[in-house]
């Protein structure tokens, strides 16, 4: 059970007090509701770069991890298609500098040609390595597009294209700062071993004069709904030849979020998982083979990915994972198999929850999400997935004309 306060200063910024009196340590984390779906098509990657800007320096703070390293804290960041997070572990006794930190580059960033140059370069090196120049790494630079026709989920984080970051001004990085980068647009959760009142006298204290922008209006172009399969095949330089076959599903926020997570591990999850034990194990078709879903807050997808064994088509593979995706459809799910995969769920939720920090970060994202009442039933809504519920998703969600299949060949 995750206990939680909250209350909202003037300029709209929401703060989420969250205590925790067994541990000496405190966590700042502070969520803005932007992503990578909020970018122009023609400018993408920039909320991925601003996660790298924001630790550039600010208006009055040169350097952003030196005071937090002095006061024995810690400090990272994310970004995904919905929200750019950013988070501080810190001594509780040395909550204050946290504040001051984060408040400062709320308030500005620094905006120097230097720290946009050396974080740009940053950004496009990461873009090189991981996506152009690392087997498989542009995976989802070509799923995503084959996925999404209209909706910005069409391209990744990193960005669509590595020129969208190499040509970004500084007029486009403060554009995009003062947009979505403000108390209106964030959400500040608090949590360890303090209390409420200090909380709030330093909330107030430290952000409270940070004047209110406008709360960016999203209207993004909806996905129409898919009728045929879409396929594509490429030739790269990689070990082996491999195949990601993707089904749009409900999303994060729908009550098919459960059950695509819950069919995702009974279909590769693990060993014991259907598509390993029937295409690693017996068949011995593939070297790795898994089933995953991708859990947007707009559109959600449930991905099947495998690695081949040489020697075997990728036609075949294909066609043997179609044979294993429609025994799901077709025939009953056991009992036993549902109860070991939620079995699962609840021993990796419980585990994760025993960390302060997944706790407090949780909040921030179910409250984003408009779901901060429903913390603590997740466990409830994984519980009231049936075998049947399963076999209506799956006859829904897994069938051809939803698909979207990528085909990676090794180049000889």
């Amino acid at each position: 059970m995750i206990d939680f306060e909250e209350f909202s200063l003037e300029n709209g910024l929401k703060v989420i007090y969250h205590e925790d009196k067994t541990t000496p340590m405190a966590v700042v984390n502070l969520i803005y509701d932007v992503g990578a779906r909020d970018e122009d098509e023609d400018r993408t990657g920039f909320a991925h770069l601003f996660e790298h800007l924001m630790f550039g320096g600010s208006k009055n703070i040169e350097n952003f991890d030196a005071p937090l390293q002095m006061a024995g804290g810690e400090c990272n960041a994310f970004t995904n298609n919905d929200i750019t997070n950013y988070y501080d572990i810190i001594p509780a006794d040395n909550i204050e500098t946290a504040f001051w930190l984060e408040s400062d580059r709320m308030l500005e960033l620094a905006f120097t040609p230097k720290s946009l140059e050396v974080q740009r370069n940053v950004v496009v090196e990461e873009f090189k390595q991981r996506y152009l120049n690392q087997p498989y790494g542009d995976v989802w630079l070509l799923l995503r597009p084959l996925i999404y026709q209209k909706h910005p989920y069409k391209w990744p984080t990193i960005g669509k294209k590595i020129e969208h970051i190499e040509q970004a001004t500084m007029q486009d990085v403060k554009d995009f700062f003062y947009k979505h980068y403000g108390p209106q647009n964030a959400t500040l959760v608090v949590g360890g071993n303090i209390s409420l009142n200090v909380v709030k006298d330093l909330a107030e204290k430290w952000f409270g004069d940070i004047p209110a922008r406008p709360k960016p209006k999203r209207n993004l172009s909806p996905e129409p709904p898919q009728s045929e399969a879409r396929s594509l095949e490429v030739e790269r330089q990689v070990p082996s030849d491999a195949i990601y076959i993707a089904f749009r599903m409900g999303s994060r926020l729908s009550k098919e979020h459960y059950s695509g997570d819950l069919l995702s591990d009974i279909l590769g999850r693990g060993k014991s998982s259907r598509l390993y034990q029937t295409l690693v194990t017996e068949k011995k078709m593939f070297s790795s083979v898994s089933a995953y879903i991708s859990a947007g807050w707009e559109d959600g997808l449930i991905v099947v990915s495998g690695h081949l064994l040489k020697g075997v088509s990728l036609n075949d593979a294909e066609k043997e994972i179609w044979k294993v995706l429609e025994t799901v459809c077709k025939s009953k799910i056991d009992d036993r198999e549902l109860t070991k995969v939620k079995n699962k769920f609840k021993t990796s939720k419980v585990f994760s929850e025993q960390s302060l920090m997944n706790r407090v970060m949780n909040i921030a994202m179910f409250d984003k999400m408009g779901k901060l009442d429903k913390i603590n039933d997740e466990l409830a809504e994984y519980d009231t997935v049936s075998s049947q519920s399963l076999i209506d998703f799956a006859t829904r969600v897994i069938k051809p004309s939803n698909s979207s299949t990528l085909k990676i060949k090794a180049k000889l």
